[in-house]
């Protein structure tokens, strides 16, 4: 029997493949949304994909669950409460899955949404391993607070804490300590609020280092687990959405992206990202484009900014890069809102001012200073006693709050959010003079 770990680092997440090598099969657990390297797998080890288990429909991500099925004949697994569109089988509590002598038992731990499963693999009667989905992390469980208003059960956040107390206590710790833990995500994913970097773990270990799962009361933990998560995207319902319905097959999806012409010219009022970096950005853009820049996290910010219920043009530097963010954009469903995408290499008309950082250090006071960093990071401390506040997912809605008698300064934490935050006000504050702190903020630290 081999585990088999998958990492997605732009999402902090990792998929699963469960191999029988008496056998020659394999279940999956939480596929992304590209397909190709579970095959892969499969044809290296002359093995078949025989399931597919969804530990919820996840709100950070597209999963490959329907595209797998359809190609493989895979049989797809869901609990009952998932409400799922997509041909599955029901995998609640007490079914067992099994793959020769390798036995895949569901557990129902609600908590992160009403209908999540932990999947424990069991082996020669023992139990060896727990998939367990987005309820519990390295370090942390499952934000409580993302089904409120998504999926076919919705639940309140303080409703569904309580319920990851008992799911935590009353099932997951009451497995060997020896048992290994692995999550669907880690370090950096916005489904829980203090993840380790690490990519597994043991039950022993997790009750002896994981915050969540000391001894505390009921509404204790309550408390603890509802304060200071992270922002919501946008785009996390409309995910829950298309998981619950399943997504179309992905190249395919990919293939029916309009391209357009090197230096098209949106009609005016278009939604824009340009994700080149910033220094071409402001030296010449279109009029109203954001500047997400193509990093990392892209496709996280590209959710937060951009509404599932908004179509946009999307700018790259090169074709390259193009398919790039159109793969990224794809990996949250966001291939299906672009209205066209196309390469950029003439300067647009519309320039962004130049920061004198020597200026403002010295005359503070004659500048409007917004911090876009979240709310949970400005509790940490202000990195300037006089600044306006407004989260980078807000900015778009919330602009023209801020004042405009005086020069506006954007900055975050390192450069890259207030790349995107200052274009944004620029284009909301258009007789305004915006300006970017960019990474000359860390001298300000």
């Amino acid at each position: 029997m081999k585990i088999e770990q998958f990492v997605d680092k732009g999402l902090a997440h990792y998929a699963y493949a469960i191999l029988n090598e008496k056998t020659g099969e394999i279940v999956l657990v939480d596929p992304a949304r590209d397909p190709q390297p579970y095959y892969d797998y499969a044809e290296q080890h002359n093995a078949k994909i025989v399931g597919v288990i969804e530990t919820h429909p996840h709100a950070d991500f597209v999963s490959s669950h329907l595209e797998i099925h359809e190609k493989t004949g895979a049989t797809i697994y869901a609990h009952s409460l998932v409400g799922a569109d997509y041909p599955h089988t029901a995998f609640d509590e007490g079914d067992v899955l099994e793959i020769g002598e390798i036995k895949l038992k569901s557990l129902h731990t609600p908590g992160h949404s009403p209908d999540s499963i932990s999947v424990v693999l069991e082996q020669e009667g023992k139990d060896i391993a727990v998939f367990t989905g987005d309820t519990l992390f390295i370090g942390d469980v499952g934000r409580p607070d993302l089904r409120e208003s998504a999926g076919n059960v919705t639940a309140k956040r303080e409703e569904l804490a309580r319920q990851m107390y008992h799911s935590t206590r009353g099932k997951l710790m009451k497995l060997d300590d020896a048992v290994l833990v692995y999550p669907a995500h880690g370090a950096g994913s916005l489904c829980g609020k203090g993840l380790s970097s690490a990519n597994s773990s043991t039950i022993g270990a997790e009750k002896r280092s994981n915050y969540a799962l000391q001894d505390m009361s009921e509404d204790q933990f309550v408390k603890v687990l509802t304060e200071d998560q992270p922002f919501i995207p946008k785009y996390f319902g409309y995910d829950v959405g298309l998981n619950k319905q399943g997504a179309p097959s992905y190249q395919p999806s990919l293939d029916k992206v309009k391209r357009l012409e090197k230096n098209h010219k949106p009609s005016g009022g278009a939604l824009i990202v340009d994700s080149r970096s910033e220094k071409v950005f402001k030296k010449g853009h279109l009029e109203g484009a954001i500047n997400i820049q193509n990093g990392g996290k892209f496709e996280t910010w590209l959710g937060s900014i951009v509404g599932p219920n908004e179509r946009y043009y999307l700018i790259a530097e090169t074709e390259d890069e193009l398919n790039d963010l159109i793969q990224k954009a794809s990996k949250i469903g966001y291939e299906l809102l672009i209205e066209g995408a196309f390469v950029q290499t003439e300067a647009g008309k519309e320039k962004s001012a130049e920061m004198n950082v020597a200026e403002f250090r010295e005359n503070q006071d004659q500048f409007t200073i917004v911090d876009v960093r979240n709310v949970s990071e400005v509790k940490g401390g202000k990195f300037f006693s006089n600044s306006i506040n407004i989260p980078l997912p807000e900015l778009r809605e919330r602009a023209r709050e801020i004042p405009t008698d005086k020069p506006v300064v954007v900055h975050c934490a390192a450069g890259y959010r207030s790349a995107a935050g200052s274009s944004i006000v620029e284009a909301a504050l258009p007789n305004t003079k915006v300006l970017d702190l960019s990474e000359a903020v860390n001298d300000f630290k």
